[in-house]
C-alpha cells in the first residue's frame, strides 16, 4: 500500500504553519551539529593525537546531533501535549553534549583555537540546550542556561585564555545559546497557539451543531406538541361517537385525518427550514381548537399584525405552547388570550382556569423552550398560578427603538 505525501500546496494553513515550525527546530538542532564538525574540519592539525581528538569530537557531534534530531520530535509533541518524552534519550543527548564540550575544551587546550573556541562551543551546547527548553518550564531554562555559563566560565581558564577571552567567550555561548532557546520556544509557543485555535474552532462548531439540534427539538416540540393533542382529544371524541353508533364519529376522524396532513406538512417545512409562524393565524387557530374542545377561549388586544415579524414569530411560539398545556394539563373551563403592549414592550398574558395543585420538580421541556426563544430577543418568560384553581403565563418581548 502506497503513502501519498501531500506537498506544499495541498496542506491546510495550520498543516504549513506545522511544517515550517517543526522544521525550523530541526535546523537549529543540526546548524550546531553542523557548524561545529564544519570548525573542527577546518582547524589543521599535525600531531596523531590531536588529529583522533578532532576525530573524536567529530563524532561525538554526529552522535549527539543524531541523538537531539530523535529528541526533538519526542520534545515538540510533548509541548504541544501530544506525546511523551522517553527519559533515557534526553540521558544520553545530554552525555553525548557534555563529551562533545568536554572533547572541544580538550582540544582548545591543545591546539591554538583563538577566535573559535565561543563558536564551536556554542556549537556544541546549542542542539541539546534548544531541544530541552522545549521540556521544562521558562524559569527552569533560565537557571540551566546560568549552570551552563558558569561551568564554561570554570572550563575556560583551563585552556590558557586570558580573563577578557574568558568573559568574550562566555558572553558568546550565552548570547548564542539564549537566542536559539528563545527562537524554538517562540516558535512552538505560535504553533501551540495556532493548535488551540485550531480546537476551539472545532469546539465551536461542535456547539454550533449542538445548538441546532436544541433548537430542532425544541421547534419539533412546538409543532408536534398541540396538534397531536387535538388528534387525541378528537381521537377520544370519536370513539366515544363510534360506541354510541353516532354518525359524528366519521365527521371527527375526517377532521383527525386532515390534522395529520397539515402536521406532516408542518413537519416537513420545518426540516427544510422555511417554517414561519404568524401570531395572528396562531392567534385564530388557538381560539378554534379551545372551543373545538369546549373551552370558552376569548383573544383580546389584537392580532400582533403591527409588531415586528421576529417578535410575532416568537410570541406565535408562545402562543402554540400555551394552548397545548391548555389541552394538555388541568381541567380548563375559561381561557383568555391577551395581547397587550407598554411604550417598550410587548406582552402576552394567556391564563386558564383549571389548573392542577402546583407541583415541586423540574418544568417541561415546552416552557423551558419559549425561555429560549425569548432570550435570544432580550424577553423573558413568567408561568405560575395566578389564584385559586387559576395559571398565568406572560411572555415580555421588548420593542426595537424605532418601534417604540
Amino acid at each position: 500500500m502506497s503513502v501519498r505525501v501531500k506537498g506544499w500546496s495541498g496542506r491546510s494553513g495550520l498543516a504549513k504553519v506545522d511544517l515550517y515550525t517543526r522544521g525550523t527546530v530541526h535546523l537549529i538542532v543540526w546548524v550546531g551539529v553542523l557548524g561545529l564538525t564544519l570548525l573542527l574540519l577546518a582547524r589543521p592539525v599535525r600531531e596523531d593525537g590531536q588529529q583522533a581528538l578532532v576525530v573524536t569530537a567529530m563524532l561525538l557531534a554526529l552522535a549527539e546531533g543524531v541523538l537531539c534530531g530523535r529528541l526533538v520530535r519526542h520534545a515538540m509533541d510533548a509541548y504541544l501535549g501530544q506525546g511523551q518524552v522517553p527519559r533515557r534519550l534526553v540521558a544520553w543527548a545530554a552525555a553525548a553534549t557534555a563529551a562533545a564540550t568536554a572533547a572541544v575544551v580538550v582540544l582548545a587546550a591543545m591546539v591554538d583555537l583563538t577566535g573559535q573556541l565561543p563558536t564551536m562551543l556554542a556549537a556544541a551546547l546549542a542542539p541539546f540546550l534548544t531541544v530541552h527548553c522545549l521540556l521544562v518550564p521558562n524559569r527552569t531554562t533560565a537557571l540551566i542556561q546560568l549552570v551552563v555559563l558558569a561551568v564554561i566560565c570554570g572550563l575556560v581558564p583551563l585552556t590558557g585564555r586570558s580573563a577578557d577571552e574568558v568573559l568574550f567567550t562566555v558572553a558568546t555561548v550565552g548570547f548564542v545559546n539564549g537566542w536559539m532557546v528563545f527562537t524554538a520556544r517562540a516558535s512552538m509557543w505560535v504553533l501551540a497557539v495556532m493548535w488551540e485555535l485550531r480546537e476551539a474552532r472545532d469546539v465551536q462548531a461542535r456547539l454550533a451543531v449542538a445548538e441546532e439540534r436544541l433548537r430542532f427539538g425544541r421547534d419539533m416540540h412546538d409543532v408536534l406538541g398541540r396538534n397531536l393533542a387535538v388528534i387525541a382529544l378528537k381521537s377520544e371524541l370519536a370513539v366515544q361517537l363510534a360506541r354510541r353508533g353516532r354518525a359524528e364519529a366519521a365527521d371527527q376522524m375526517t377532521e383527525v385525518q386532515r390534522m395529520t396532513h397539515e402536521a406532516q406538512q408542518e413537519i416537513r417545512e420545518l426540516v427544510r427550514g422555511y417554517r414561519d409562524v404568524d401570531l395572528g393565524v396562531e392567534l385564530q387557530g388557538a381560539q378554534g381548537v379551545l372551543e373545538a374542545a369546549g373551552i370558552d377561549c376569548r383573544t383580546e388586544g389584537g392580532d400582533g399584525s403591527e409588531l415586528p415579524a421576529r417578535i410575532q414569530s416568537a410570541l406565535g411560539w408562545v402562543v402554540r405552547e400555551a394552548t397545548t398545556n391548555v389541552l394538555r394539563h388541568g381541567d380548563a373551563a375559561h381561557c383568555v388570550i391577551r395581547l397587550a403592549g407598554t411604550a417598550d414592550h410587548a406582552v402576552l398574558v394567556v391564563e386558564n382556569d383549571g389548573a392542577p395543585e402546583p407541583h415541586s420538580g423540574a418544568g417541561g421541556s415546552g416552557l423551558a423552550g419559549l425561555r429560549e426563544r425569548l432570550m435570544a430577543l432580550d424577553g423573558s418568560l413568567d408561568a405560575g398560578p395566578a389564584g385559586e384553581g387559576r395559571w398565568q403565563l406572560t411572555a415580555k418581548v421588548p420593542l426595537p427603538r424605532e418601534e417604540r
